[in-house]
């Protein structure tokens, strides 16, 4: 079956979906949810031809798809699928709560832009060449600041010009770091693609590639919000509208961490560069343990889960350090499970707030008695999220830690031990303040009862249906692909 079609399709059909809903205001949400829809199935249809067949490759070679790239493939196109539903009634609702005399919320301005959104990060695992996954990652940050800012408010607006300045200045370090492969790339003769980077890799110079991986972990790493370079991701995540919110935090953070995961493999084979593990073990660790902390003392759930994000790409960064060399499956599997898990987390986040007209926790009590539903959703999201039994997430981290102390590596493995129990500790008692406190009886007389959507509630569901079935039971295909992309970073030096 030829099936070289397959990568530039996944990209053409949200272009349509941004052209259609360009073209039509009041059909603009049916025509994102339709090009979701079918992006997703073209993804488990492309993931599920690399599982049987090996890597996707077409256009000349524009486009490459290997296991990894499946594996981040897969929850981009359902988070932004469920994302599109989600936003329907969501965006309704809060125009509602902010201005009942509108007509309709503005889905002419909003659903393009997600569309093309989506398109960038979807490119981020299919295109081949390294610059073209710069220009996606780059302009992720050129669109989503604009749905960053889209309910107008001060608020909002500083919030996106914050995220555009820091991730911006960020992506022109990456820059530095992609030319320096480039350069290093051609000069062994190969292709500034991943294949052509771990073949000239032995080959380059060490302070040269050391350089432009320290450049990437600065520049990527301020798009993924790692510590020092994370401020403007909780202010965005609280202050943009929850189905953005849930790409945001679910799957487009992990775009940068992509890169620098595909980057270790390389480091390892080159024979001048001595324990690369210790740096994705150092900036994890500190990223992770600030986060943890930065839980504890924190006053908005949007906010909080924004905070849980930078946790697990602290975990996931410290995991690779961690696990690489020995096959550990749990880095590729946390990566794989986060954006199923935070995005579902954000949406009942998102119900939450419509319900309370506030996101501060000290304003939100007895959520689950106000709605059953909503209040549920956000005590299991959370569960989840913070690696709870019988959750995806518990399962990688069990096997990261496991790992970790299987090798020896008991100073590292422990603190990332620590840290993840006190963001335990954190999320579930922030959680359960929420949704089994005392309501407050002023509160509860004078805000608005608002209905929620049922297209929001539909997306909710359907959100969390991977969030428990990969807890219990992975699909032997999916087995095979978290198999063969581990072996990606399986590299002895």
């Amino acid at each position: 079956m030829n099936t070289e079609w397959l990568p530039a399709l996944i990209l053409l059909v949200p272009l349509c979906g941004a052209l259609l809903a360009l073209a039509n205001r009041r059909s603009a949400p049916y025509f994102s949810v339709l090009a979701a829809f079918i992006t997703l199935l073209l993804a488990i249809s492309a993931a599920w031809q690399v599982e049987a067949h090996g890597p996707l490759s077409g256009s000349d070679g524009l486009f490459y798809l290997d296991a990894l790239g499946a594996l981040y493939l897969l929850p981009v196109s359902f988070v932004y699928f469920t994302a599109s539903l989600y936003a329907i009634g969501y965006l309704w609702a809060r125009q509602q709560e902010q201005d009942k005399d509108a007509a309709e919320p503005r889905y002419r301005q909003y659903f393009p832009l997600m569309n093309v959104f989506a398109l960038v990060i979807l490119a981020v695992p299919l295109v081949a060449n390294l610059a073209l996954m710069w220009i996606a990652i780059e302009l992720t940050t050129v669109f989503s600041a604009f749905l960053v800012a889209y309910e107008d408010r001060a608020e909002a607006l500083e919030a996106a010009w914050k995220y555009v300045a820091l991730t911006s200045m960020g992506a022109m370090i990456a820059l530095l770091g992609v030319l320096m492969l480039y350069y290093g790339t051609h000069a062994a003769g190969q292709a500034p693609t991943w294949d052509g980077l771990m073949t000239a890799a032995p080959h380059m110079s060490a302070p040269l590639l050391l350089l432009a991986f320290v450049l990437w972990l600065i520049g990527f790493g301020a798009k993924t919000g790692l510590v020092p370079m994370h401020t403007w991701l909780p202010d965005a995540h609280s202050q943009a509208p929850a189905s953005v919110c849930a790409v945001l935090s679910g799957v487009e953070t992990s775009a940068a961490l992509y890169m620098l995961l595909r980057i270790y493999p390389a480091l390892v084979v080159n024979p001048g560069i001595h324990d690369p593990a210790a740096w994705y073990i150092t900036a994890g660790l500190i990223t992770v343990g600030s986060a943890a902390f930065m839980l504890i003392q924190v006053h908005d759930f949007k906010r909080m889960f924004a905070y849980s994000t930078i946790e697990h790409m602290g975990i996931i960064l410290t995991a690779c350090g961690i696990g690489a060399a020995v096959h550990e499956q749990g880095t590729i599997y946390q990566l794989f499970a986060h954006g199923f898990t935070k995005s579902f987390c954000f949406f009942a986040a998102g119900l939450a707030g419509i319900i309370f007209g506030t996101q501060e926790i000290v304003k939100v009590r007895g959520l689950i008695s106000r709605s059953p539903a909503v209040g549920w959703a956000l005590i299991l999201g959370t569960l989840a999220i913070a690696g709870a039994p019988p959750f995806a997430l518990f399962l990688s981290e069990f096997e990261i830690l496991d790992t970790g102390y299987s090798s020896g590596q008991y100073l590292s493995t422990g603190l990332l031990t620590a840290f993840i129990v006190i963001a335990f500790i954190a999320l579930t008692y922030q959680a359960t303040r929420i949704a089994f406190g005392t309501p407050d009886p002023a509160q509860e007389h004078t805000s608005p009862a608002m209905k929620i959507p049922r297209s929001s509630l539909a997306a909710m569901v359907i959100a969390f249906v991977p969030v428990l079935i990969f807890g219990f039971y992975l699909p032997p295909p999916l087995v095979h692909l978290v198999h063969e992309a581990a072996q990606l970073l399986e590299v002895q030096g």
